[in-house]
Order: C-alpha cells, then structure tokens, then sequence
C-alpha cells in the first residue's frame, strides 16, 4: 500500500508522520496522535462531533484526509484550554450554564463557537444558531449552549 511522509501541525505542535492517503485526519488525530477529544459521531459530516479547526475555520475532520491537511494549523479541543491548564472561556461558561450534559458533543461544539466568536465577538442568538447548525446535540435543546456563548461575548464589553 502506498504511504505517504507529510507533517501535521497540531496545537502548535509538529507530528512527522507515515501514511495511506485514504485516511480521515478524524481518524490520525484520534488512533496515531491519541487526541481523542475529537469525537467519532456519525463518519459521515452529518453531526458535527469530530469538529476541528483547521486555519481558524470549523470543518468535520471525518470529511478532510489527514494528507490535506498538512501545511495548515489544526486546533483540537485539547489546543483550546491555556498551557496551564486553564480552560478556555467558552469551556468554562458551558459548565456555569449547563451545557455540557452528555458531553459526547461538546468539544465540537466549542470548536465552531470559538470560530464563531473570533469573527464575531458580540453575536445574536439567530448567529449562534446558525453557528450551531453543523452540531447536533441530543441533551440539551441548545438554548443553555446559546446562553453560554452570550455570556461569553457579552462579558467581552
């Protein structure tokens, strides 16, 4: 089987690494760099649970081959929280507001919010929606995960 050398940037980290061309970054994030926040949903882009960022933008890492995604900086949820541990506001105000109840759908979640808030600081309830759009979540009714992101851009004053 052909494999192919590329380096992957990772939470501002360099992983050299030997692959087949086939695989999902969801699945190389996941099985050889053992970033297993990132979550296997439905494999298909049609959850939203393997979100990630790549150069700052939410995409579905089920959906991206690791090989494209060399030369661009990945952000997993484990790249969002401070080199101290720190959690990220957007983590900590899913907690204060009950977002985080299953929790299979969080760190995808987050992911496309914090792109959301990078781009918008201060946005409406129908803009975080529609931010939402691409994370299904089966716990919460999304209105506790709406308040926690208004808490945040509201508190950014």
């Amino acid at each position: 089987m052909t494999r192919q050398s590329l380096v992957l940037t990772v939470n501002g980290k360099n992983h050299a690494l030997d692959l087949a061309p086939h695989r999902s970054l969801l699945d190389v994030l996941r099985d050889e760099l053992g970033l297993t926040g990132t979550k296997k949903g439905c494999d298909a882009g049609d959850c939203g649970a393997c979100t990630v960022l790549l150069d700052g933008a939410p995409v579905n890492a089920c959906l991206v081959l690791a090989v494209q995604a060399g030369g661009q900086e990945i952000t997993t949820i484990e790249g969002v929280s401070s080199s101290d541990g720190q959690l990220h506001p957007l983590q900590e105000a899913f907690i204060e507001h009950g977002a985080v109840q299953c929790g299979f759908c969080t760190p995808g979640a987050v992911l496309s919010l914090i792109a959301l808030l990078r781009e918008t600081p201060r946005p409406t309830r129908a803009e975080i929606q529609e931010a939402l759009a691409g994370n299904l979540c089966r716990c919460t009714g999304y209105v506790q995960i709406i308040d926690a992101v208004k808490s945040v851009a509201d508190s950014s004053k």
